[in-house]
């Protein structure tokens, strides 16, 4: 039992440096994915005029605009500490984050699953400052996708 336990600590520490942060934001997105509460939200077709998602603890069910190269649509997100944030989305679609001068963030870690429970199609991690940003999805065949943003708490007391 200690060696399954080990392996799968070591497995996910390999997405995100300290096991049991990792863990926690997966168990909430796993959560939140499965429960809600939620929202919907129809994503803007362009940056400009993006309506907003949160890290809330709420599920956003967004709806993508259909585009000619597939259905693509953005949202924003208000960074409100200079911290690693987590995405979680419900279904394999493609994400890019941009900060406010248009800027790809680089992701630090992502995969298209966890551990933790199917749910989880996607899972990106990326390192933010205050600020806000676009989201931008596609482009997929999915019209849909939903999304659960959790803060990954740094803990240096290890």
């Amino acid at each position: 039992m200690m060696k399954k336990l080990l392996s799968a600590c070591l497995l996910s520490s390999a997405l995100l440096a300290g096991c049991g942060k990792s863990n926690e934001a997966d168990v909430e997105g796993c959560e939140h994915l499965k429960e809600g509460p939620s929202a919907s939200v129809n994503a803007s077709a362009s940056a400009s005029g993006a309506p907003a998602v949160n890290n809330d603890h709420k599920r956003y069910d967004i709806t993508l605009p259909a585009g000619s190269g597939g259905n693509t649509g953005s949202v924003s997100f208000a960074a409100s500490e200079a911290i690693d944030y987590v995405f979680f989305l419900g279904a394999d679609v493609p994400l890019k984050v941009t900060n406010a001068s248009g800027q790809e963030v680089a992701f630090e870690a992502s995969t298209k699953s966890s551990t933790q429970c199917t749910e989880i199609k996607g899972r990106y991690v990326a390192p933010l400052q205050v600020g806000t940003y676009t989201l931008t999805f596609g482009p997929a065949t999915q019209g849909s996708v939903s999304l659960v943003i959790e803060e990954v708490a740094h803990d240096d007391a290890h």
